[in-house]
């Protein structure tokens, strides 16, 4: 019994947030609701201040290992990741990445900017949003994004890296 339960626990780590095969998703725009709780203020015209407090808060865990479900500087998972560096700036969102990607707007990849938030589905045979970043910069037709994967722990990659590039879903706007 121990051991089935050890297998199984094996078998979630390893499948969330992490990566396999290289494979292109589409998805349409869909209606969602906003449930970002903060200010009155319109969503689309978040202080840059609020930003760049969010990217710092989510950069202080670079280097971080992977933890499923963790969410302080011993662990974390990608939106646990995004759910605390927005926290610590008294913004609430959803705490997984499924959830995540149905808050705020969604923008097109040519729209992004600095706080929005990447999804990905990297599940084989999957369309389904299992991993998000926070984009961090954006220099040209290069938009990096940190978040945490289960080989690297927290880190920072690129949209112009095949694997994400592919795995590649949404972007939203929750600021």
């Amino acid at each position: 019994m121990r051991k089935i339960a050890l297998i199984l626990f094996i078998i979630v780590t390893l499948s969330s947030c992490g990566s396999t095969k290289n494979k292109r998703v589409v998805t349409r725009k869909s209606q969602t609701t906003k449930t970002v709780k903060k200010s009155n203020k319109p969503t689309t015209t978040a202080k840059p201040s609020i930003v760049e407090s969010i990217i710092k808060n989510a950069k202080k865990y670079e280097g971080t290992r992977y933890k499923y479900g963790g969410t302080t500087k011993k662990g974390m998972d990608c939106s646990g990741l995004i759910y605390t560096a927005f926290k610590e700036d008294n913004i609430t969102i959803p705490r997984v990445s499924s959830a995540m990607a149905k808050t705020g707007d969604w923008i097109d990849l040519k729209n992004v900017r600095e706080g929005d938030l990447l999804f990905f589905a990297t599940k084989k045979n999957s369309r389904s949003v299992n991993h998000v970043g926070l984009v961090t910069a954006i220099n040209g037709d290069a938009i990096a994004f940190i978040h945490s994967t289960t080989s690297k722990g927290v880190t920072t990659s690129t949209l112009k890296e095949k694997y994400w590039y592919f795995a590649f879903v949404q972007a939203r706007r929750v600021l």
